[in-house]
């Protein structure tokens, strides 16, 4: 035994290799400035951007002074620093919001002016002269069902989707603004949906086809600007609706509005989940502004 094991002891051993240690691929660091300054769906960061679109701060100069040379470039947010995506979002908002305003404004006038239509709203023998006869814009959507509340949401969140789409986009020929499309571009409806639709809803009876390019782009150029001063006018007339100094538009025959125009949903809503529970929540916020600021808060400040 004792041998045997001395002879183990002295026998060949074949050399150990040493196994060089694993090389760890770099883990990715995420660039988080980009991440938050690209408020898309898409979560890749960023893409190769093949599009002659603004896509820096001197881009946005250019356009400033196209748009107005006397007030040139102003960029308090400092948008221009930030990546293309944000500054095409950022652009596409503005000229989507100057549309809504510009309709808005229209819009506020009309009703103002107690025109509507002479037809029925619901089945149930409401009509618009009815919902008129409420008062003001304010109070005409505080008057109304909400079954009709609900088909106005719903079809703002369908038009919505199909001018986010990239398949609708894609279909045009067109790309997504964050991915070098063109900001403010609305894919046409007619031929994409499962029943026929008579009018698009961007250009619905074809007055811009026939435009060259350096006309669409002048007029780009106008409803941008037609858009910032309806973004101011629409706020002027709220404003002027809840009592308010404003000059120029607080001499016009606005009936003064009592209720919320952040709150989407009244009294006339219950039937909606959780509009009474928002109601009462409203209800007490009330009452402690009111406990803070004094009787004037019931008064606007006389």
């Amino acid at each position: 035994m004792h041998a045997a094991l001395s002879l183990a002891s002295v026998s060949y051993n074949a050399p150990v290799v040493p196994t060089a240690p694993a090389t760890r691929t770099a883990t990715p660091v995420m660039d988080f400035k980009k991440f938050v300054d690209s408020p898309v769906m898409d979560l890749t960061l960023e893409k190769d951007w093949d599009s002659s679109e603004i896509s820096d701060s001197a881009g946005l100069a250019k356009l400033a002074d196209e748009l107005n040379p006397i007030f040139g470039y102003y960029d308090p947010l400092n948008i221009g620093s930030t990546s293309k995506e944000n500054i095409a979002w950022f652009r596409h908002a503005e000229i989507k919001h100057g549309r809504v305003a510009m309709a808005a404004f229209v819009g506020f006038l009309v009703q103002s002016a107690g025109i509507h239509f002479p037809w029925a709203l619901t089945s149930s023998g409401v009509t618009f002269a009815d919902i008129s006869a409420a008062g003001g814009p304010g109070d005409q959507w505080d008057a109304l069902p909400s079954a009709a509340k609900a088909q106005i949401f719903v079809a703002i969140g369908f038009l919505e989707l199909c001018g986010e789409s990239t398949v609708f986009l894609e279909a045009d020929g067109q790309k997504h603004y964050v991915r070098g499309g063109k900001p403010g571009y609305y894919p046409a409806l007619k031929g994409k949906m499962p029943h026929p639709v008579p009018l698009d809803l961007w250009d619905p009876f074809g007055f811009t086809k026939k435009l060259s390019p350096e006309a669409k782009e002048q007029g780009l150029l106008k409803e941008i600007n037609n858009g910032r001063l309806a973004m101011l006018g629409i706020f002027g007339l709220i404003s002027a609706s809840k009592g308010l100094i404003v000059p120029g538009l607080d001499t016009l025959p606005i009936a003064k509005y009592s209720g919320e125009y952040m709150a989407p949903f009244g009294e006339n809503n219950l039937d909606l989940p959780f509009v009474k529970a928002m109601l009462d929540a409203r209800a007490d916020q009330v009452l402690r502004e009111a406990a803070f600021l004094g009787e004037t808060y019931f008064n606007n400040g006389t």
